[in-house]
Parts: C-alpha cells; structure tokens; sequence
C-alpha cells in the first residue's frame, strides 16, 4: 500500500494505492445505491486496516508445516480494540472486524449539535482492558474534527495510550484541529478534500456517510 504523508504535525497517511481511489470514486457517485454505498466501505474498510495495523508488535515462535519446523510471526500481546464513533463508524468498523475478527469493539456515541458543530456524547462502551490494545478509532468522515477529537479525549481518559484515527475522506480543517489537539494520533484517510462548507460538510465529498450507508434519507 503506497502512502503519501502530509506536513501536518501528527502522522498523516493518505492512502494512494489504485484499488482504494477507484472505490472511493464509486462511493462519492450520487447515483451509488445504498447497497452499493455498504459494499464500498466495507472494501475499502479492509484496504484502510491494512494501513492502520501496520505497526503492530509481533513476536517470533516456532511452528511446525507439513515439511519440517521453522520460526514465523505473531501479533504481540492484547493486540486490538476498534473502536466506532456511533453510528455512522459501524459502516467502517464490519469491514475491519472481517480482517480482524478477534479484535475487541468499542463505542462511543456522538452527535454534532447543527446550531455550534460542536459533539454531544450521548453513550460510551470499552473494554475494561483498552490500556492494553492498540486502538483503531473509525468515524468515515474527518469535518470539523470535533468530534474526533472529543472521542479521544474520553478514550485517553480511559486509559488508552496507543491510537489511530481511520477515516474515508477528511477536510484540511479536521486535519488540523485533530493534529494540534492531538498530535500523538496518526491519521488515516482516503483522501484529503478541498474544504468544509458554511454547513461544516466536506467538499466535494460524498454527502452524509450515516445516511447514505443506512438509506435514512
């Protein structure tokens, strides 16, 4: 997978690769049904993982293959927590669970108040032990980056130490308030638009991705 880092102060990856960019031109189509919408993400859900797990820790053991024995690699450790930012996050997080199915889930629930654009929890599930795991947070859209950034704060609160944030498109205005707010975080997208509107949606991006994903409008 090619990647194409920004000067933005966190780790930024832009993935490149053809397969991803083809799907993604897909998704943004108007005409795109809402099966169609589901089909993408889950796709390019899998080619984002693969991007986000890049630097999970492995450890050497020994097997045994039908011809003799030889050492190969392991995840490390408590490994994995995928963690979706309700609701529109679970288009994003099936796909994932497909790469990783032993991966822990969590969730946080999050609305961006229309009147301020400012995020509003309304619910929070983890694992006890999510200090421990490496976690994928997934939201398919990086706007105003508000709500990224509040659904870290809680996580940090709840002892998580190690995050990446996984996105299909982001704004250069989310990029940027998510990077100062949290310059730890590296940053996975798809693509990096022109910018937000008056109404804090991302051009030319694709329209509401909770909408689109469960046929709600």
């Amino acid at each position: 997978m090619t990647e194409r880092k920004t000067s933005h102060p966190s780790s930024v990856v832009v993935l490149d690769h053809p397969l991803v960019q083809h799907k993604l031109t897909r998704l943004r189509q108007k005409e795109t049904s809402t099966a169609g919408f589901r089909r993408l993400t889950r796709e390019l859900s899998l080619l984002m993982a693969y991007e986000a797990t890049r630097d999970l820790p492995l450890e050497t053991v020994e097997i045994e293959t039908p011809l003799e024995w030889t050492h190969g690699h392991l995840l490390s450790g408590k490994k994995l927590c995928l963690v979706s930012i309700l609701r529109a996050g679970n288009g994003i997080l099936d796909g994932m669970l497909d790469l990783v199915p032993a991966a822990r889930v969590g969730h946080i629930g999050l609305f961006r108040d229309p009147a301020t654009l400012e995020p509003v929890e309304y619910y929070m599930k983890l694992p006890e032990d999510i200090g421990e795991r490496v976690c994928i947070v997934v939201d398919p859209m990086l706007a105003t980056g508000h709500s990224a950034a509040a659904a870290i704060d809680r996580l940090k609160h709840a002892g998580a130490r190690q995050l990446v944030f996984v996105c299909l498109l982001a704004a250069p205005e989310g990029v940027a308030f998510l990077s100062k707010a949290h310059p730890d975080v590296k940053i996975v997208t798809c693509s990096i638009d022109r910018e937000l509107d008056d109404h804090g949606y991302i051009r030319p991006g694709l329209g509401d991705a909770g909408d689109r994903l469960f046929g709600t409008k």
